[in-house]
């Protein structure tokens, strides 16, 4: 910029050119920019000169300064990481990143017909994959996240049953929790399902308290927010399903290769989310949910997300393409029964690499890896004076909690601990269930080995012993 009163020009911006901007303004009848604001009350408009610093305008710089911002993090490659709460590290092949960044995939939003160039096609193998996986036929594109699946399948229950009353866990991610209320709320009610504090399991007898003939949906996971595996599915749909009401189950899929798909015990409807399979933990962003239904009208004709099919062409090839479109807010837009918006298209992709790349047999060899290095984490833990592994008596599937007991000892302070020896510790949700005291989210998954387990645990006695975790 030549002087502080010249707006920059950037190179790839064509818009940003005075001359430009000018003759927008002109073809639409405005005299600036801030008429096309005019709607917005004025005291919510930012009238200021926002504190950053002025634009990099030539590519090298900009390159420089982003990596050296990059380079202030410290990622699960430096350290060891057993942070649990849903975004876990796993193993993604280098196929599954090979494919996903082909041009063909890495392209412009959602996609249609005159740009498909396989997108099609491998969003339906990905769905028929997810399918066979959780034994149900229909399958949707991508959700945003698994939060974004449990909240849709939750409106949809309530609009093939008619009423307007679904339950959920307690013992549920307090992102989740919150984000099926947000959406939910005002259409539908929504009420907790108590825990036993023992076991991690729903508390039966609560559940039965409150199911009624007004009640749409039962929502429980499998395994849960603590990483229990509830072992009373049948018993809950069975409750479910006496009231009229439908069963759902939110499942991490990485899991079904040891555990019984939901629909074995009572499932109606089946969700959770892809991060699990093939997709890097990208500080959060690597998300994407599904949402698995019985190939019945009912049930169909209230899913607002895209489904992808095949049929016979003309020339007696195989096409692929949207099944039902007149049914979702992209046909209906204003009209429609649920609003829909952006989809994890390229994500149900990676899904659909590592899920035929792993096959059966390789589903229930990382399971099963999981299973006993989590298990094998929580019994060394749990060895550690004053440490309590895993909090609830159950069987458990990657993630456990972990409980302090010394006095005035916090997870924060354990944490900060851990950091300083290069090891990410667990998810501090004392705050969230302050009658578990304080506890921590852990998870241990495939990439984790019995010498990372060791690190971890020599580092919590060690910590432990010097009175850090004490405000020592």
């Amino acid at each position: 910029m030549d002087n502080e009163n010249r707006k920059p020009v950037h190179h790839y911006i064509p818009n940003s050119v005075p001359e430009v901007q000018r003759r927008m303004l002109e073809e639409i009848g405005a005299d600036s920019i801030e008429e096309l604001f005019e709607l917005i009350p004025e005291d919510l408009r930012f009238g200021g000169r926002l504190n950053i610093p002025e634009p990099l305008l030539d590519e090298y710089s900009l390159s420089r300064h982003m990596k050296q911002l990059l380079d202030r993090n410290v990622s699960c490659d430096e350290n060891l990481c057993f942070l649990g709460g849903g975004i876990c590290q796993h193993y993604v092949p280098a196929v599954c990143d090979e494919i996903v960044h082909r041009s063909e995939f890495l392209t412009a939003y959602a996609g249609t017909g005159y740009e498909d160039h396989g997108r099609f096609q491998a969003i339906f193998e990905y769905a028929s994959m997810i399918g066979e996986l959780v034994d149900r036929d229909v399958v949707t594109v991508p959700t945003y996240d698994g939060s974004m699946a449990a909240a849709t399948a939750l409106r949809m229950a309530a609009r093939i049953t008619g009423r307007g009353r679904v339950l959920v866990p307690e013992l549920l991610s307090p992102d989740r929790s919150s984000i099926v209320r947000n959406y939910c709320t005002p259409a539908l009610w929504v009420e907790s399902v108590r825990y036993d504090r023992k076991t991690g399991f729903l508390d039966l007898d609560h559940l039965k308290s409150l199911l009624g003939d007004d009640v749409a949906a039962v929502y429980f996971e499998v395994p849960n927010y603590a990483g229990v595996i509830e072992s009373h599915g049948d018993e809950i749909s069975s409750l479910a399903h006496e009231v009229g009401a439908l069963s759902i189950v939110g499942v991490d899929p990485i899991s079904l290769g040891v555990l019984a798909p939901p629909p074995q015990y009572g499932a109606d409807i089946v969700t959770g989310e892809l991060g699990s399979l093939g997709i890097h933990m990208f500080y959060g962003g690597g998300r994407g949910g599904f949402i698995a239904t019985p190939d019945e009208e009912r049930y169909v004709s209230e899913i607002p997300n895209r489904l992808f099919g095949i049929a016979p062409t003309v020339d007696k090839a195989w096409g692929f393409g949207d099944v039902a479109w007149e049914r979702t807010s992209f046909a209906k837009r204003e009209a429609s029964k649920d609003f829909v918006g952006t989809m994890a298209s390229l994500w149900g992709i990676a899904a659909g690499v590592y899920l035929a790349l792993m096959g059966p047999r390789g589903m229930q060899e990382v399971g099963e890896t999981i299973m006993l290095r989590s298990a094998y984490a929580a019994s060394m833990l749990d060895e550690i004076p004053g440490v309590f592994a895993p909090v609830f008596d159950s069987p458990h599937f990657g993630e456990f909690m972990v409980r302090l007991d010394l006095p005035g000892a916090t997870v924060a302070r354990l944490n900060d601990a851990l950091l300083k020896r290069n090891i990410f510790g667990g998810a501090d949700v004392s705050a969230d269930f302050p009658e578990l005291g304080q506890v921590s989210l852990m998870c241990v998954t495939e990439v984790h080995s019995a010498e990372d387990i060791g690190v971890l645990a020599s580092a919590v006695e060690e910590i432990l012993r010097s009175g850090e975790v004490q405000g020592g």
